[in-house]
C-alpha cells in the first residue's frame, strides 16, 4: 500500500484529532493526523517546549519465551542477549541481501520478553518475516499492533509535563530505556525514546485506555506551553534531527552501511543471522553509496527524488528535504557516490530544471542543547 491509498485503519484518537481541528491524511494504511495548529507552530512547539504525538499507527510486535533473545539475534542485525532487562536497541531487520526490510526498536522487557516496534507500513511485513524466522526456536511471537496504544510527549519540557502523571522515576529513565509503571493511572509501558531530536518519551498502553491517555498528556501539554503535533512537523523534527525515514533514506535497495548506521550491524555476536554475509562483504569492502547531509546554498527546497549533480556527473539522489525552521536554511538529507560524500564538498541540486548548489555536511543538522 502506498501512502496515497485509502487508509484500511484508524487510530483510537480520530474523534479527538478531528475535535481539535485536524487535517488528517492517509498515512500507511492509515488515517492520520498532518497538522493542527500549522507545522512550523508545532515544530517550534516541540523544539522549545513540549508536544503530543499520536503514534497508534506504529507495529508492537511482543516475543516471548526461553529462546526469545537468541532467536531475535538470529533475525535482526542487533544483539538482543546482549540487552539488560528495560533497555532498548535501534535496529532493523534485513533480507539475505543486506537490503534493509525496516528499521525498528527493540526493548528487552524481562528475561524472556521483548518488545520490537516497527513502522506502520511494515508492520504486517515485520510480523510475517519474524514468525517464518522464530520457527524452530523456543519463542512465540504475539502481534498486539492493533491492539496497543502509543502516545509520545516530547520536547525540553516534556519530562517536566510527564512526571506528575506517572510513578515511573523519569529522572534515572535513561536515554533508550523503558520501565513499567502507571501513567494518568492506566498501566503502561514508558519508555524514553523518540523521533524529535530532543528528550522526549513514548508511552505503550491498550488501546482502549489510549482516548484516557491522550486526554491526561494533552492537558499537561498545554499546561506547559505545548500543542498536539501531526506528522507534517513530525517529519521537519526527525529531518532536522538526520533521523532516517523507512521509504525515503532507507528501503530493501539499501543496506545499513550506505545509510551511516553500519553501527547498529553487530557482526562480533555469536551465530548466524539473516543478511550476515552480505553484510561482512560491505563493512569490509564499502557501500557503493553514502547517506549525506546537503545545506542548500540557493533558493529552493531539494524533494525526495530530485538529482544530484557534481560537474556533468549524476552524483546521486535527494532523499528528503524541507525548510528547516530551527536553521532557516533549506536542507536535505541525499545519497551520492562516496567520492563525493565528505563535508565541505560543494554539489548541485536539480530542483526544477535549475541546478542549485549545496554542500555536502555532516549529520545531524541540529543537536538539542546540553
Amino acid at each position: 500500500m502506498t501512502d496515497l491509498e485509502e487508509p484500511v485503519l484508524h487510530s483510537p484518537l480520530e474523534s479527538r484529532h478531528a475535535a481539535l481541528g485536524a487535517r488528517s491524511i492517509a498515512f500507511a494504511g492509515w488515517f492520520m493526523p498532518v497538522q493542527y495548529s500549522g507545522i512550523l507552530d508545532e515544530h517550534r512547539a516541540v523544539r522549545e517546549r513540549v508536544g503530543l504525538f499520536d503514534l497508534s499507527h506504529m507495529g508492537e510486535l511482543f516475543v516471548d519465551g526461553p529462546e526469545a533473545g537468541s532467536a531475535l539475534a538470529a533475525a535482526l542485525i542487533c544483539d538482543p542477549p546482549s540487552l539488560a532487562i528495560g533497555r532498548a536497541h535501534y535496529s532493523m531487520i534485513c533480507a539475505p541481501d543486506g537490503g534493509i526490510i525496516d528499521d525498528l526498536i527493540v526493548y528487552r522487557l524481562a528475561e524472556e520478553r521483548f518488545l520490537v516496534v516497527a513502522n506502520a507500513g511494515n508492520a504486517s511485513v515485520v510480523s510475517d518475516a519474524l514468525a517464518e524466522r522464530l520457527d524452530g526456536f523456543a519463542a512465540v511471537l504475539d502481534d498486539r499492533s492493533l491492539a496497543t496504544g502509543l502516545v509520545a510527549i516530547q520536547g525540553p519540557r516534556s519530562r517536566e509535563a510527564l512526571t506528575p502523571l506517572t510513578d515511573v522515576d523519569l529522572a534515572t529513565l535513561r536515554y533508550y530505556a523503558i520501565a513499567e509503571g502507571q501513567v494518568a493511572g492506566i498501566p503502561a509501558l514508558v519508555a524514553r525514546t523518540g523521533y524529535t531530536g530532543e528528550d522526549g518519551f513514548e508511552i505503550f498502553v491498550d488501546t482502549a485506555r489510549t482516548g484516557e491517555l491522550w486526554d491526561a498528556l494533552l492537558e499537561v501539554t498545554r499546561a506547559h506551553g505545548g500543542v498536539p503535533v501531526g506528522l507534517g512537523a513530525r517529519d521537519t523534527l526527525r529531518l532536522e534531527a538526520g533521523m532516517p525515514l523507512y521509504g525515503n533514506e532507507l528501503d530493501r535497495m539499501t543496506n545499513p552501511y550506505a545509510a551511516g548506521l553500519g553501527r547498529v550491524v553487530k557482526l562480533a555476536k555469536p551465530g548466524d543471522f539473516v543478511g550476515r554475509l552480505a553484510l561482512e562483504k560491505v563493512a569490509r569492502d564499502g557501500p557503493d553509496r553514502r547517506l549525506v547531509g546537503l545545506v542548500v546554498e540557493g533558493r529552493g527546497i531539494a524533494r525526495h527524488g530530485y538529482p544530484i549533480h557534481v560537474g556533468d556527473r549524476l552524483a546521486g539522489q535527494v532523499t528528503s528535504g524541507t525548510q528547516s525552521p530551527t536553521l532557516g536554511v533549506p536542507i536535505a538529507m541525499g545519497y551520492v557516490a562516496p567520492v563525493d560524500a565528505e563535508p565541505g564538498t560543494v554539489v548541485d541540486i536539480e530542483i526544477r530544471a535549475a541546478r542549485i548548489p549545496a554542500k555536502v555536511v555532516d549529520l545531524p543538522f541540529y543537536r538539542r542543547p546540553g
